[in-house]
């Protein structure tokens, strides 16, 4: 049982950077796949093309940044960990919920819309612009999630 808040902390931790880390890792494979087919056509747009394939890739670095957040909380960093109650873990596990799930969801969804923006710069390489600005609305959800995050995890007193 003295083990059972390190263990939901780390849950915590591994959720926040794996959830997001996979949606990251989606949301740049379909985008990607667009820009490989632009790509095909004009070789010349990679450049373009990766700016908008990167912007899923975002996600995973919030759940990581708050999986270190809580790594550094626990002590685990250090390697002298602390002593965490189940209350305290949960609270904790909880506090990463919301970078694990809006991160997980709107990578995916961000992916989707780079690679709308990605036909868009096909067609209209001079709307570059207004392109870049659909994929960037989804990112203000992850970025919201991420302050969650880190702002319940500093309600949590250890």
């Amino acid at each position: 049982m003295e083990f059972l808040g390190i263990a939901l902390s780390l849950i915590g931790a591994g959720m926040a950077a794996g959830m997001a880390g996979i949606g990251s890792a989606m949301g740049v494979g379909i985008a990607g796949e667009a820009a490989a087919g632009v790509m095909t056509e004009d070789p010349g747009k990679f450049g373009s093309c990766l700016v908008f394939q990167a912007l899923p890739g975002t996600q995973g670095i919030y759940g990581l940044l708050t999986a270190f957040f809580v790594l550094n909380k626990i002590g685990a960093l250090t390697g002298s960990l602390a002593v965490v109650t189940w209350q305290q873990g949960l609270g904790i596990f909880a506090s990463c919920l919301p970078i694990a799930l809006v991160g997980w969801m709107s990578a995916l969804y961000q992916g989707r819309a780079s690679a709308a923006s990605i036909q868009m710069i096909a067609r209209k390489p001079e709307e570059m612009g207004k392109a870049i600005i659909l994929p960037a609305m989804v990112e203000t959800y992850a970025v919201l999630a991420l302050l969650t995050s880190i702002l319940m995890l500093m309600g949590v007193q250890v």
